[in-house]
């Protein structure tokens, strides 16, 4: 396995924008680290799981038409919920209030199991890294856990950097305005994932 151009794949992957990335720094500037940090480890936990799907024997069906179709809708149509809760606040922005952990952790595992492009990925890419007599899971599990540390690194530093923000946003004009923006931009990424795992 050529370890350093592996890394380098996941990490920019993992750069590339996308619904992750974009929740998880108008959460975190909005709500702080914690809630930031709570997604995060969602996100690690969907992204193992759908990556032991499919790699564990369930790739012809990830990559039939229906399923794929499902779960591109499903995630397009979640990220709009996500979307309408920011706008009305459910995530617990208003009267100075915070969410649940267990909500912005359910929240990042939901997303990341309905991303079919995530089951593509592993599915796909992963193989070019091993040699062919060597196609088992116990070969392919280093690898996933390579890519999710790669991934819930890149998804923590963006905590860390958004939850500077936090405070700017404790101002209940700049809290609404950053609201009614972020509503917008969730509208945007939900647009984009659907069109950008179309087929």
């Amino acid at each position: 396995m050529d370890f350093v151009s592996f890394v380098i794949t996941c990490l920019l992957i993992e750069l590339t924008p996308g619904p992750n990335m974009g929740y998880l720094a108008f959460l975190s500037s909005l709500e702080g680290r914690r809630a930031g940090f709570a997604v995060v480890s969602g996100v690690a936990l969907g992204l193992f799981l759908i990556g032991l799907i499919a790699l564990g024997g369930a790739s012809a069906i990830l990559q039939s038409a229906p399923v794929y179709e499902g779960l591109r809708h499903a995630g397009a149509a979640y990220l709009l919920w996500l979307a309408y809760d920011t706008y009305r606040g459910g995530s617990g922005m208003e009267a100075g209030t915070k969410g649940e952990g267990r909500d912005y952790f359910l929240r990042g595992f939901i997303t990341n199991i309905l991303n079919p492009k995530a089951a593509i990925f592993y599915i796909t890419v992963f193989p070019l890294y091993l040699p062919q007599y060597q196609q088992t899971m116990i070969h392919f599990l280093p690898l996933l856990l390579i890519s999710v540390g790669i991934a819930t690194l890149v998804h923590s530093l963006i905590v860390i950097f958004a939850g500077k923000l936090e405070p700017f946003f404790n101002n209940p004009v700049n809290e609404k305005r950053a609201r009614y923006f972020f509503t917008g931009a969730l509208i945007i990424v939900s647009i984009w994932f659907f069109v950008s795992t179309g087929r």
